[in-house]
């Protein structure tokens, strides 16, 4: 694979801190898991893929010892195919859908085979070939580098298509490289893939901010068509008194910082606010970094905790405490400046669905860190400059089956559309829009 202009070192350190939380299956290994797999003829595993990776083929060419094989049966359906085998919930997606569970028997090891198929194809230099050998004389934006706009990206530059990725960060992969915990995926790995689109012909372009109706104007004069993969900004804050304090960190700054920056300080005593499988990431982080002592903070009870079921008994794995039915009401510092306390309101979930501060509940929990985890706002102030783009409730429209907005130029997927689900997700979208911006562009210059 060539050289690529999105390199990235590994750091040892954080590479010893943060083991792989899924370690890869030897050859062996993979093979006697293979052969588990019954090839089932309906493949619920594989209905169960918002990708619809071909399960039972990519597995069945692993038990032939066709490992090439195996991972073009992946990277057909899914270009994201490496990062998704680690970060997917497979627990609720292909491995939820099992038939062995039928059986009261232990689901395949689907995301493993699957990472054992990609970790072959990256490690023996392999590439992806065009899906047509014929350029095209269209060109098509991708505003953003993540997921979404790189399925969309990839699936383009294999029909011959110009592709350009606009991207404000100086690495590409969004999330995947940024955001998801380094036990799950490195950043190393994230770019790796991107790397193999790079091939394909993408051009990447770094530090570009599209943020005003003139730039968009201008991209919509050049290009014949517009993906809008920009997913979510930043992280809602932590809107209290002292919730503009310096070791007040976000824990997507929190967990990018660690991953692209070699490092990051972490308290010894870390209060994590929020529940959701980010505020997980970042509390198993503040641990694996030094934190003696981690707690995550969530308004309502252990029973709606919106982090899968898993990520939450990991978290426990990690030592990792948990105060319920507790909202933050406001930061404590001492003289010095440091963080002392973060005082609670006790909240009564009796009442309602919607859990109410309980009068005179107050109480504090001692940290001298503060992460909020607690959700993302959209993008509204560059959504609103796309003229022609309906937004509702901070979320692009488009038709489902096509990723096509209200306006005939623009495309959109991933978190900018459904708020913020899994990779697989804007993988899906991305390349589903790719599809029907490929067949637009055929019509209208035919």
């Amino acid at each position: 694979m060539g050289a690529v202009p999105f390199a990235f070192e590994d750091n040892a350190e954080i590479a010893r801190l943060f083991p792989d939380l899924h370690p890869a299956f030897d050859p062996q290994e993979a093979l006697v898991e293979a052969n588990r797999c019954l090839n089932c003829f309906d493949a619920p595993c594989a209905a169960a893929c918002p990708t619809h990776i071909d399960v039972p083929r990519f597995i069945k060419k692993i038990t032939t010892g066709n490992l090439p094989g195996s991972a073009l049966t992946i990277l057909d359906a899914n270009i994201l195919g490496a990062s998704c085998s680690r970060v997917c919930p497979v627990e609720v997606l292909c491995e939820g859908a099992c038939v062995m569970r039928a059986y009261n028997k232990q689901p395949i090891a689907i995301g493993r085979l699957q990472r054992h198929s990609m970790d072959y194809f990256f490690g023996h230099g392999a590439r992806l070939p065009k899906k047509s050998s014929e350029p095209r004389p269209e060109k098509v934006a991708c505003i953003g580098a993540g997921p979404a706009s790189l399925a969309c990206a990839a699936e383009l530059a294999q029909r011959g298509y110009a592709v350009s990725v606009l991207e404000r960060r100086a690495l590409p992969g969004g999330l995947n490289t940024y955001g998801v915990a380094e036990y799950k995926l490195r950043a190393p790995d994230s770019l790796r893939e991107i790397a193999m689109i790079g091939d394909l012909g993408v051009n990447f372009r770094f530090g570009v901010l599209i943020e005003t109706e003139d730039q968009l104007a201008a991209l919509e004069s050049e290009y014949d068509a517009i993906f809008l993969g920009i997913g979510l900004g930043a992280t809602n804050r932590l809107r209290i008194p002292g919730g503009d304090h310096p070791d007040v960190v976000d824990a997507l700054e929190f967990i990018a910082r660690y991953k692209t920056a070699g490092g990051t300080k972490v308290g010894n005593n870390v209060l994590v606010v929020g529940a959701g499988n980010t505020a997980i990431d970042a509390a198993n982080a503040a641990r694996r970094l030094g934190a003696s002592h981690v707690t995550i903070v969530y308004r309502r009870t252990e029973h709606e905790l919106p982090a899968f079921g898993f990520e939450y008994e990991h978290a426990k794995q990690e030592g990792v405490s948990f105060e319920w039915l507790a909202q933050p009401f406001q930061i404590h510092t001492y003289p010095a400046g440091g963080i002392a306390s973060l005082e609670c309101v006790r909240m009564d979930d009796q009442a309602n669905d919607l859990p109410t501060p309980i009068p005179g509940s107050n109480f504090h929990l001692l940290c001298d860190m503060v992460i909020p985890a607690i959700g993302q706002a959209p993008l509204i102030a560059l959504l609103e400059q796309c003229r022609g783009v309906r937004v509702a409730m901070g979320r692009v429209e488009i038709d489902r089956a096509t990723g096509r907005t209200t306006h005939p130029k623009y495309y959109a997927g991933g978190d900018c559309v459904n708020g913020g689900r899994e990779v697989v997700d804007a993988v899906a979208d991305g390349k589903r829009a790719g599809i029907a911006m490929a067949h637009a562009l055929e019509a209208a210059h035919a």
